[in-house]
């Protein structure tokens, strides 16, 4: 259960009302599936709470998504890997259900975790998926000699497509944060881990 709740139909205004519907049409699509838990976009109801907050955030997701220089595939492992990194139950749910209705199969999901010691991702694919890990770690880990070689297997386009994904994978930290749990997107499947660090508890500054 999400650390806050989001804001519910009967409660929300027209334009979120709106919003809403197509975001369920859109993950009806997506998934071939409907959520075992709760409404399947938990997420945005909680951004409902500044209504042109979630409108900016969709448009710019929006805009993202609709970029085609990057194949599927690729796109669906480079945005799983990137969930599974910040450690989002939601994101991953979703994200292995997505891609296991595009053609990914389980044999993959479960090697994505692992993806550089696997045969089963082209050259191509491991080297988008290691400029996935450095441009998601915190700080940012991309050497010039990882852009170099991105550079020598992807066109300009495709960089700056891929990048501004992985921007709005970031915004899966929201859903971290508010520790949305899984929808069961992906109940009773392969579903990959969010990976969860341990981590020793902050000090206080004096």
């Amino acid at each position: 259960m999400a650390r806050i709740q989001g804001v519910q139909r009967a409660q929300a205004g027209p334009m979120v009302k709106l919003v809403y519907r197509f975001m369920r049409r859109g993950m009806n699509q997506m998934t071939g599936r409907l959520p075992t838990k709760g409404s399947g976009i938990e997420p945005v109801e909680i951004w409902a709470h500044r209504p042109k907050m979630m409108s900016g955030m969709g448009k710019f997701q929006q805009a993202v998504r609709k970029g085609n220089a990057i194949e599927e595939r690729l796109k669906n492992l480079v945005e799983l890997k990137g969930a599974q990194m910040i450690g989002c139950e939601f994101c991953v749910d979703l994200g292995s259900q997505i891609c296991r209705n595009s053609g990914i199969t389980d044999q993959e999901l479960l090697a994505l975790p692992d993806y550089a010691h696997s045969d089963l991702f082209t050259e191509r694919e491991k080297l988008a998926l290691d400029y996935t890990v450095g441009v998601m770690r915190t700080p940012v880990d991309v050497t010039d000699e990882l852009f170099a070689r991105m550079k020598e297997r992807f066109s300009d386009e495709q960089l700056v497509e891929m990048t501004a994904l992985l921007t709005v994978v970031n915004l899966d930290r929201f859903n971290a944060a508010f520790a949305v749990s899984s929808a069961g997107f992906s109940e009773g499947l392969v579903c990959v881990r969010p990976d969860r660090p341990t981590h020793q508890p902050a000090s206080v500054a004096p």
